[in-house]
């Protein structure tokens, strides 16, 4: 059970471009954090970095007692982060397995669970996503907002305690963006722990314990949506909050 994640100081480059500046966060069980700010402000490497995607260049992640540095293995992250799903903004299907075998690839080969059991709760999940009907389609006949739900499927599959969300609406057209929402609000009600980056600021709004506002690889403010929304005390939030609020 992931208790609490904690971020603290960390930094990341890419050659000379530096993203990450100095980032501290907490996030606590049962909490929906929203990361908003423009784009190229450091929000998706901030969440690879918390589930090791990318190497910090310095600072700790800590994932209740587990640790996450520079030096932390691939070998040794995957056992800090077994409890952590993600979603990604491509939805890294397989095209050639079916919905079944995308969603149960965990179970199959990392809890070796029997095939029977797999379909159980394969079921359960698509029902759950309402998608029920689709366990033996492949990704290639189904709608973009379809296979995000699939992919939201996979990611609740290992029974994570918390999921990162990185943009998941942003690679699909609008109409069906509320679909992937809906699902989203459902776990935030059931109380899963997300820590989700996007640009839907009526969801931000709606769904998070916490919002979260980053530029130029800093944190420059936070707090409940009610005070970022209302009453944000930074001239760079509400610069970016008039102009994404106008579309």
């Amino acid at each position: 059970m992931i208790d609490m994640i904690k971020v603290n100081d960390i930094y990341k480059s890419y050659g000379d471009n530096s993203v990450l500046k100095g980032v501290s966060m907490e996030i606590k069980n049962g909490e929906v954090v929203v990361v908003i700010g423009p784009s190229g402000s450091g929000k998706s490497t901030f969440l690879r970095c918390v589930n090791h995607l990318e190497k910090i260049d310095s600072g700790e992640i800590y994932i209740d007692d587990g640790k996450i540095t520079k030096k932390t293995t691939e070998k040794e992250a995957i056992k800090i982060r077994k409890n952590m799903g993600m979603v990604f903004q491509q939805f890294n299907l397989f095209p050639h397995k079916t919905v079944f075998e995308n969603i149960s690839i965990g179970l199959k080969y990392i809890k070796k669970m029997p095939k029977e059991e797999m379909m159980e709760i394969v079921q359960d999940l698509l029902n759950k996503v309402g998608l029920p009907d689709k366990i033996n389609s492949y990704p290639g006949e189904l709608s973009g907002g379809q296979q995000q739900r699939i992919a939201i499927a996979r990611a609740l599959a290992m029974n994570p305690d918390c999921i990162l969300f990185d943009e998941p609406t942003s690679a699909l057209d609008p109409e069906v963006i509320g679909e992937i929402l809906d699902v989203m609000k459902k776990l935030a009600k059931d109380g899963m722990t997300m820590l989700i980056v996007t640009h839907e600021m009526r969801f931000a709004r709606e769904v998070a314990d916490r919002v979260v506002v980053m530029q130029d690889g800093n944190i420059i403010e936070e707090g409940s949506p009610e005070e970022i929304f209302t009453n944000p005390k930074e001239e760079r939030t509400r610069k970016f909050l008039s102009a994404v609020l106008e579309h």
